[in-house]
């Protein structure tokens, strides 16, 4: 009995030790050192895993879905500082691609696969231009009326605001009886 209280107590102190560790440790697979981006039909790569060796960073490789090394992908060699080391390629037609980063020092910095989608261009085609030009107003008054009618509308207006004046002044007083 007391041989396996202490081996349960100690198979705990081990656990409890090693839960830190197993928390912090990452599958080395689910960790990409590169990031891709598409815009349009250019795909580009960056990284900071690479190191320059003999005025090298290394060499990108993008891989169509029927490529399966990287030596069989169109590969274009890294650029950058030693902050970020970047390529891309142009001209790439639509599709499921998988882009290598191969480190100067053979190292392998990240995988990634990326979807291409087609570029749609717009298709303009011309219009006639109209005749007479754009017909410009507020709604109706787009026709010319006289001044018999313009005073005509000033008059209701006129006597609108009169009789609300009036209404509003004869409601405020007391009714008186």
């Amino acid at each position: 009995m007391h041989t396996t209280q202490l081996l349960l107590r100690s198979g705990l102190t081990v656990a409890a030790a090693a839960l830190p560790l197993a928390l912090t440790a990452t599958p080395a697979a689910a960790v990409s050192g590169i990031s891709v981006s598409t815009t349009g039909s250019t795909v580009s790569v960056t990284t900071s895993a690479c190191t320059q060796v003999n005025g090298s960073w290394g060499t990108a490789s993008l891989l169509n879905s029927s490529q399966a090394n990287f030596s069989q992908g169109r590969q274009v060699a890294l650029s950058g500082t030693s902050n970020l080391q970047s390529a891309a390629w142009s001209s790439v037609s639509a599709g499921t691609y998988t882009v290598i980063v191969q480190c100067a020092n053979n190292t392998t910095a990240g995988t990634q696969s990326v979807i291409v989608t087609p570029v749609s261009t717009p298709t303009v085609s011309p219009t006639a231009s109209p005749s007479r030009g754009v017909m410009g107003g507020m709604g109706g008054t787009t026709k010319d009326y006289g001044t018999l009618t313009l005073v005509a509308g000033g008059t209701l207006v006129g006597a609108g605001a009169l009789a609300t004046a009036w209404f509003l002044r004869r409601r405020s007083k007391p009714y008186r009886l």
